[in-house]
């Protein structure tokens, strides 16, 4: 089921049931003694087949309450002296403006997933759902749900899959389903992105269907397959084995919680497969989840060069935003001839907004911790560093106990695993500097130095940390390297396009209805992320750009959403990939204020060690300014355009080269929302306050006195019941008349 579960923290898996220094034999041998003590143990928490309350649990699901919901549900499991109730903690699902998240999951029926859990609900839910097998329909997470149904077909969406001659198995099941006598009202049909099932002998060939809440996963290649399930496993109860998928596909467990929710199944989940099913503190948790399987695979082979190669083939490319091909970095540092290697998790994650890293390290640690013990190897460093954020405290605390379990089990330190490979992994703060994201000052700052980029060659390959050859990568990038290993490097290229293999996660903001975390296939739409998985434009607005990249990125007008989401396809837009982030605006944003933002932050987080991005950054800024409060001309858009194209060509580190991306792609998309502020004076999106006018309607304004009241500046004329009178030259346009006013009489123009 779900892994080491409890009502209060029980003793976890400590894999002293042997001494780890008896146990002899191979590198697999030594794994298979750990992982069978872990399923083991694993096996006796869930010997009663219990009923599991599960609560989210990372920084963002703490901030909406779920600590107290979980010291609540506790509470109500010791007072009803049940003990075939379990509380299991996960991390995040991603799924921001819903949480707290808890799930309720009954042997034999549809896991129920409930949003916005506090402690009223708890009870509820508890003496409702739990008790009383009542599910609260009105509470489930994207919900309010009909019914609860009895049966539910989860379809694959992938390309790979094929079924009868294109013809679409979502479609085809309705029809086979009432031929064959079932209720269509007990059964749910949805689709998914991908199981990670398929494989070059069956691609195109077959597809799959997940059934639950049996939990059993399909391979069907015709229409006789289905009806056989339909009648042996819907109506007969009895599970089709030949046509049963075995083993632990990569996505398979995550839809079986979540992929009834429309905004988790279409996503392909690879960095965050773990996220929202596993307990982050818990080993004994990650080992039945293929934990530490990829690890004991490559020390088994014992080839660096191997392990490179399956890099390579998955067009692995790195997901802190430069895209630079991971396998050829990993080459580079390898045959370096120094022997002295470093590796370096960059977790520093500084864009506004972003906390796709953040939620990798609270959610899976133990996926991070191996993936770099696997990079280690791969490059011949003996000695690793997390360089994490000091603002990031439950990741810090998360990721320092997953290093301390794998020291403990031998996963760490000398030996590893009974091979003679030798790795230590060690945590360094950071401060806080955004710079710190390039790879150079991040490595000054772990010396103990400035935080300042160097000039680059020598690159940090050659010459890094202490003068050794250093690898660098971020948290993402290490979470994918599991999945290379234990997956096939093959399949996962072929998620993605030619040129970009895998997936991206993002995180969705700004003015869209599903806001969170999205993992998806690189080469998807930005149509179908932000329509599709993010729901659209709240309030019935249009859509007018997708920001992407943090704050050195661009913004992509609604004209382009048809765009594929890759390095190269947002790099000729004029925008970025970055890390992650990803802001929906719609058509009250203004454009040069959302260029304006970026660029506040870009000038305050320049580290100023070069002119270009120090002094450009800030005349940047200055002209922005002019602008937004009316003062700009048309000759300060070919000013802001040339210093732009300066900046971007002649700055330092990637970094000062990147921040004036939003200000070249607005110009270059949206220069009649410039050319409207500096030569007719006003903010079409009304956003401007120095550009905006506000004014009274006399057929509205039935003279009651309150703007005048609330007026901070006491600009606002007129005696009761007459019409009031706004001084223009006095009004500091601060809207507040426009707040107060019950009859809408004030104009804002």
């Amino acid at each position: 089921m779900f892994g080491e579960i409890r009502v209060f923290r029980q003793r976890p898996f400590d894999g002293n049931s042997h001494n780890l220094g008896e146990i002899v034999g191979t590198v697999q041998d030594r794994y298979q003694e750990l992982s069978g003590q872990a399923e083991a143990r694993r096996q006796e928490q869930l010997a009663t087949n219990p009923i599991l309350i599960q609560v989210g649990s990372a920084t963002c699901e703490h901030a909406a309450g779920s600590r107290e919901v979980f010291e609540e549900f506790r509470k109500h499991i010791v007072a009803s002296g049940r003990d075939d109730i379990l509380l299991h903690q996960t991390g995040c699902t991603g799924r921001c403006s819903r949480e707290p998240i808890v799930g309720v999951f009954v042997p034999g029926q549809i896991p129920i997933k409930y949003e916005r859990v506090d402690r009223e609900l708890v009870h509820q839910i508890f003496t409702s759902h739990v008790q009383n097998n009542q599910p609260l329909l009105a509470h489930v997470l994207d919900g309010p749900v009909e019914r609860v149904y009895a049966f539910e077909f989860l379809c694959c969406g992938s390309h790979r899959c094929g079924w009868e001659e294109g013809a679409n198995l979502e479609a085809s099941l309705p029809g086979l389903l009432k031929d064959a006598g079932v209720d269509l009202e007990q059964v749910n049909i949805a689709r998914a992105s991908c199981f990670g099932a398929c494989s070059s002998g069956n691609e195109k060939t077959c597809s799959h269907v997940l059934v639950k809440p049996d939990k059993v996963l399909y391979r069907v290649c015709s229409t006789d397959d289905l009806k056989e399930i339909i009648e042996k496993h819907i109506q007969g109860g009895q599970i089709v084995d030949r046509l049963r998928v075995g083993g632990k596909t990569i996505g398979r467990k995550f839809f079986e919680i979540y992929g009834d929710v429309a905004f988790f199944n279409r996503q392909t989940r690879v960095a965050l497969r773990h996220n929202g099913v596993l307990d982050p503190g818990s080993i004994t948790e990650y080992f039945h989840y293929r934990g530490f399987q990829a690890l004991a695979k490559v020390l088994d082979k014992g080839d660096p060069n191997w392990v490179i190669e399956q890099v390579k083939k998955s067009k692995l490319r790195g997901r802190g935003g430069g895209g630079f091909p991971t396998g050829n970095k990993w080459t580079m540092a390898a045959k370096a001839a120094e022997k002295i290697r470093y590796i370096i998790c960059n977790a520093d994650e500084g864009d506004p907004g972003a906390f796709m890293d953040r939620s990798m390290l609270e959610s899976d640690p133990f996926n991070v911790v191996e993936g770099m013990i696997i990079g280690g190897f791969a490059i011949g460093a003996s000695r690793g560093f997390f360089y994490v954020r000091a603002e990031y405290p439950l990741a810090i605390e998360r990721i320092q106990n997953a290093i301390q379990e794998c020291r403990r089990h031998g996963l760490l330190g000398k030996g590893i695993l009974g091979s003679d490979f030798d790795f230590d992994l060690e945590v360094r703060l950071g401060a806080g500097a955004f710079v710190c994201g390039e790879e150079t000052a991040l490595i000054h700052s772990i010396e103990g130095e400035r935080g300042q980029p160097r000039i680059r060659p020598p690159y940090p390959t050659e010459s890094g940390l202490w003068g050794k050859p250093t690898v660098i990568n971020n948290v993402e990038t290490f979470a994918n390297i599991t999945a290379v290993i234990n997956y096939g490097a093959e399949w996962l290229g072929q998620i993605g396009t030619p040129s970009s293999g895998g997936t991206k996660v993002f995180a969705l903001a700004g003015k869209i209805r599903h806001t969170g975390l999205v993992e998806v296939p690189m080469g998807m739409t930005l149509r179908e992320l932000v329509e599709e998985i993010g729901g659209g434009v709240v309030g019935g607005k249009k859509l007018k750009a997708v920001q992407t990249g943090g704050p050195a990125g661009g913004c992509i007008p609604a004209h382009m959403l048809d765009l594929p989401i890759d390095f190269d396809s947002l790099s000729k837009a004029g925008s970025i990939m970055g890390s992650g982030g990803m802001i929906v605006l719609d058509e009250d944003d203004c454009m040069v204020d959302v260029a304006k933002f970026f660029m506040t932050f870009s000038q305050d987080e320049s580290c100023g060690k070069c002119t270009p991005c120090r002094e450009g950054t800030t005349r940047m800024l200055e002209i922005l300014e002019r602008i937004t409060h009316g003062k700009g001309t048309l000759e300060d858009l070919g000013l802001l355009e040339r210093l732009a194209k300066l900046v971007k060509k002649s700055s330092l580190c990637g970094l000062g080269r990147a921040a004036p991306n939003p200000v070249l792609s607005t110009l270059n998309h949206f220069r009649d929302e410039y050319i409207a502020h500096v030569a007719d004076k006003r903010c079409p999106a009304k956003k401007c306050a120095a550009l905006l006018r506000y004014e009274i309607d006399p057929q509205k304004c039935v003279g009651c006195t309150v703007c005048a009241r609330n007026c901070p500046v006491t600009c606002i004329s007129g005696s009761r019941r007459e019409v009031h009178v706004i001084d223009q030259e006095r009004c500091i346009k601060c809207g507040r008349c426009a707040e107060v006013c019950r009859f809408n009489a004030v104009l804002r123009t």
